[in-house]
This record gives C-alpha cells, sequence and structure tokens, in this order.
C-alpha cells in the first residue's frame, strides 16, 4: 500500500485531489468510508479539535488503522485546524497520519513562528507525518449562516505562500482563495454557490510548489472544484455538506416514533453521507 506522502505526490502528478472528510462518529465514518471504497479511491479522514474531543483522539486512530487493515485499503487521518502546540503534540504522538496546524488567525509572523515550532514537534515524534500549514482567513465555523462574512475573511497572496512555506518547512500549503468555513442559507437552498480564485490557486501553486489544500469546499461549484484542482490543488475538504445530509438522514430515521435502535434509525443518515462521498470524490478525481 503506498504511503501519504506517495498518494498526494501521485495525485498531484495526475492532476486530481484527495477527498478529505471529516466525521466526529462511526455512522458518518461508515458512510465516508462506504462512499470511497465503491470508487475505490484514497482517502483521508479529518477530526477538528472538536470532533477529536467528541469522540477520542486515540479512538480516531484506532478507527482508521482498523478499517486499513481489515480492507487493505488507503484511509489515513488528519488532526484537522489544530491551533494549539499541545494538541499538536497530542495529535503526533496518537498516531495521527497528517495533521493541519491552524495559524491562520494569527499575525502573519506569528502564524510563522508557531507553525515552524510545530513542525519541530512533528518531526522530532514521526518524521513521515504530514504537516500542514494555513495562510490567509477563511473563517473558523463549519456552521449555516445568513450573510457571508467578507470583513474577515482574507486571501493568500504567493508572495506570502513562498516565504511561509520556506520559513515553516510545511509539507501542505492551505492557502485562502476565495473559499469559506461552513455553508450560507442560500448554499443549503441550492440558489448560490461558493467561487473561487483559479488564477490565484494557479499563482500559488507555481510560486511555492507545494501540494495544496482547498478548505472549506462544502457548497462549492462543481465547476469551480475541477478547475481548482487542474490549477493545483492536491486535497479537497469537505465537512459541512456532510453533517447537512447526516443531519437530514438522522431526522429521516427518527420519522417512525416507534423505533428505538440506533442501528435502525441511522442508516439514511449513513447513505446521505456516502452519497455526498461519492459525488466530490468523483469530481475530484475527473469521474463525472
Amino acid at each position: 500500500m503506498k504511503t501519504l506522502r506517495e498518494i498526494l505526490a501521485d495525485a498531484d502528478a495526475r492532476h486530481v485531489a484527495v477527498g478529505h472528510f471529516n466525521f466526529s462518529e462511526y455512522g458518518a465514518l461508515k458512510g465516508i468510508f462506504d462512499g470511497a471504497r465503491e470508487l475505490n479511491l484514497p482517502i483521508l479522514l479529518g477530526t477538528s479539535e472538536g470532533e477529536r474531543e467528541f469522540i477520542g483522539v486515540h479512538q480516531a486512530v484506532a478507527l482508521t488503522k482498523s478499517l486499513r487493515e481489515a480492507y487493505d485499503y488507503p484511509v489515513f487521518l488528519n488532526a484537522d485546524h489544530t491551533h494549539s502546540l499541545d494538541k499538536v503534540k497530542e495529535a503526533a504522538e496518537a498516531g495521527y497520519d497528517e495533521i493541519l496546524f491552524d495559524g491562520s488567525a494569527l499575525p502573519f509572523e506569528e502564524n510563522i513562528k508557531q507553525t515552524t515550532e510545530a513542525v519541530k514537534i512533528v518531526r522530532a515524534i514521526n518524521p513521515e507525518i504530514v504537516v500542514e500549514g494555513e495562510i490567509g482567513y477563511i473563517g473558523s465555523s463549519s456552521e449555516i449562516v445568513d450573510v457571508r462574512p467578507e470583513a474577515s475573511l482574507k486571501l493568500s497572496t504567493p508572495e506570502e505562500a513562498v516565504r511561509f512555506v520556506q520559513a515553516t518547512g510545511v509539507d501542505v500549503l492551505a492557502p485562502a482563495v476565495g473559499n469559506m468555513h461552513g455553508l450560507l442559507k442560500s448554499m443549503v437552498a441550492g440558489t448560490e454557490h461558493k467561487r473561487l480564485n483559479i488564477a490565484l490557486i494557479g499563482e500559488i501553486k507555481k510560486a511555492c510548489g507545494k501540494h495544496m489544500t482547498l478548505h472549506g469546499g462544502s457548497g462549492t461549484a462543481d465547476e469551480d472544484f475541477v478547475a481548482a484542482v487542474a490549477a493545483g490543488i492536491t486535497i479537497v475538504h469537505v465537512s459541512s455538506e456532510l453533517r447537512l445530509a447526516w443531519r437530514r438522514g438522522v431526522e429521516q430515521g427518527l420519522l417512525n416514533e416507534d423505533e428505538i435502535a440506533p442501528y435502525k434509525i441511522l442508516p439514511p443518515a449513513v447513505e446521505g453521507t456516502k452519497n455526498i462521498v461519492i459525488d466530490r470524490l468523483k469530481l475530484f478525481n475527473g469521474l463525472h
């Protein structure tokens, strides 16, 4: 089986992207994994700090490892949006395959300083762990909101990207290129989509030469996903769409008020999650 580094290098060379999907309980994880297996494509699983607190750091690692070993399948785990060096150390020691240290809300110089330290911590524990850093600012919440918080968002520049990757030594860069965490209510309704700055993606990729991640992928126009991957995006994160599909599935499962067995209530949530994963992976890999 290929390592995560090899899979990212292969995706980059073939101009496709690895799908990254967040989970915090087994029903969502089952939907994600079943969707990936149906297409026989490698995936990254993600747990944010909040998701790790809920499901457990070591438990998330154990679940991922059990799937990888039982099915001999390229599924890997990312410590998504890690904001403290202590939690970087915790995830590295627990056995995560990738760690994103997210200092994007910090002043740029402080982001460089803390990301550099995060890289040192991870390398000392296990140099095979992929380390990601983030620049620009795309918000921090995966909630559904009324209005896009334009004033708080900040696009990245190629100059910042070069300085950041050279100073920190990260393996993967997450830039702000028009993406945004969470969903607008208009996106949930399907009347609006996120639009990306494709030219900027290409400029940053050419300038820094690193694998790049698109965070806040939920709600993005399909054609922008395709163009972003062609321009140099190697990993695409989807979370809010999965949460929405999961919730709707749970609501459907609860319509039978007499049913109390979780394994009979949750299948619509699993199926809804699976369908999102299949649809997105097809887009990221040119299979539509």
